[in-house]
């Protein structure tokens, strides 16, 4: 194999792996780890490397879809997270409640109710204007 033919090798081996970062920010864990199975497995080994270097990392996305879409996962991640703690706190998430979490995309806001979510008595309180 020539030299020339290994580098395009390596650079569409890349670019697949930066195709599946942008693409496996907004899966759930199960689906994520499947499908970065699938792609590693069908990588040749220098690219396998990339990616597991550029994953490991946290690699920062180039294009304005692939950050949004990374973003939107995060959010998704965290909305699950308060809702998690909520329910192992034993507290019962009315749907109105659940619907605003799920539909929430700030990453900040999520973040206080990750921390308020840890002392509220009530799962309504989580949305109450007046921080803790």
């Amino acid at each position: 194999m020539t030299p020339s033919k290994l580098a395009e090798l390596c650079s569409a081996g890349e670019a697949i792996g930066v195709a599946f970062l942008a693409a496996a920010a907004g899966l759930d864990q199960e689906r994520r780890a499947l499908y970065g199975d699938l792609v590693l497995s069908s990588l040749n080994a220098a690219a396998r490397r990339t990616l597991e270097a550029m994953m490991k990392a946290g690699y920062e996305f180039q294009s304005e879809f692939a950050r949004s879409y990374a973003a939107k996962g995060r959010a998704e991640g965290k909305a699950q997270a308060v809702l998690a703690f909520l329910e192992a706190r034993g507290l019962e998430v009315p749907a109105e409640v659940r619907e605003r979490v799920l539909a929430s995309t700030d990453l900040a806001e999520l973040d206080r109710w990750i921390r308020r979510a840890a002392v509220i008595n009530d799962a309504r309180e989580l949305l109450a204007t007046n921080r803790s």
